[in-house]
């Protein structure tokens, strides 16, 4: 085995919290939060340096955040909320 793979297999091996994300990168508009992971923007820049207590808390809150995603319906009408026909 090579030293580099050896230290790439350490490395994900830890007994960390592992990211919500799933590549869906979109962030919501109104709720300011991507609509893959429900992670907010801080808390995404700053996964990586979270102590172990805050991803496993943020990950508790994430199936919460879900209800305050809506999809949109009607397009560009029901965007504007205009009558146009």
């Amino acid at each position: 085995m090579k030293k580099g793979s050896a230290v790439r297999d350490e490395v994900w091996k830890r007994d960390e919290i592992e990211s919500p994300c799933v590549n869906i990168c979109v962030v919501h508009p109104r709720a300011q939060v991507c609509a893959g992971c429900l992670r907010t923007l801080d808390e995404i820049a700053t996964w990586s340096q979270l102590a172990a207590e805050d991803r496993s808390r943020i990950m508790a809150e994430l199936p919460n955040r879900r209800g305050h995603l809506k999809k949109r319906r009607g397009g560009r009408k029901g965007r504007l909320g205009s009558s146009e026909g």
